[in-house]
């Protein structure tokens, strides 16, 4: 039976037939202007992995202390050019990095992590030259669960995608808007209408946040999670949505299409 954890922000532990997937590790208490405002820091059973999966190259997902903080038996993708668009990378050439782009597969133990496209900006920073491709992942055992990254709805990444059992999706951010590239609760539970999933859970909300903003929009902070469950319900969509707190765990029961 597959389980997610969810470590705050985009950090969660795909655990499916024994095997530990760790997606855009952030372990940090502070990352920049940001602040973790939610739940603990993420414990040491955060950093047992098999493999762990980055999204994309925005320090809130590629952040290099953190990957710093795996064992050094954790091989670690990341997006096709990483390694070229973030020098700090070379750092950790005592460890398997692997660069991927969509269509790729990577096999760690008994699964098989796809690479897919997602619709973000794919710079390290705003003013830089350099990029790589922004990803989403969907790994195969007993059931197929998509990892989205950031990502905006497109039918690229739909098709891309295809059928998946657990859909972990973004709803939010860390600041009082949202830009091009994301997807809000609303937006969110309309994606997930076209995954044809069992289950979802609501990431990318409600744990970094920028100093001194706790008063503004605080709806954008606290109610991302909250409000994808209720959009999802009133969609009357069969799959059940979930939020999760910080380190909580869930497990998935999936109905027997996830064998074939």
């Amino acid at each position: 039976m597959p389980d997610v954890t969810w470590w705050g922000h985009s950090t969660c532990t795909i655990e499916d037939r024994g095997v530990r997937v760790l997606t855009d590790p952030l372990f940090c208490s502070r990352l920049g202007h940001l602040r973790r405002r939610r739940g603990p820091l993420p414990d040491n059973r955060s950093r047992r992995a098999d493999l762990a999966v980055v999204s994309h190259l925005h320090a809130d997902h590629l952040d290099l202390a953190s990957l710093a903080a795996l064992p050094r038996d954790v091989p670690v993708a990341v997006p096709r050019g990483a390694l070229r668009a973030v020098p700090g990378l070379r750092r950790l050439r005592d460890r398997e990095l692997i660069e991927v782009a969509p269509g790729d597969t990577v096999g760690v133990g008994d699964l098989v992590v796809e690479v897919v496209p997602a619709e973000h900006d794919g710079r390290r920073w705003p003013w830089s030259r350099r990029r790589a491709p922004a990803l989403g992942y969907v790994v195969s055992g007993e059931s197929r669960t998509y990892f989205a990254g950031d990502t905006g709805s497109s039918a690229v990444v739909r098709e891309a995608v295809g059928r998946c059992d657990i859909a972990l999706l973004p709803v939010g951010g860390w600041g009082p808007t949202l830009g091009p590239g994301h997807l809000d609760a609303a937006r969110a539970a309309s994606f997930l209408a076209e995954l044809d999933a069992y289950h979802a859970v609501p990431v990318h909300f409600g744990t970094m946040w920028p100093v001194g903003l706790e008063l503004v929009r605080p709806g954008r902070f606290h109610r991302p999670g909250s409000e994808f469950v209720r959009q999802v319900a009133r969609r009357g969509l069969a799959c059940s949505a979930r939020e999760l707190q910080p380190g909580e765990t869930a497990q998935f029961d999936l109905p027997e299409r996830a064998a074939e």
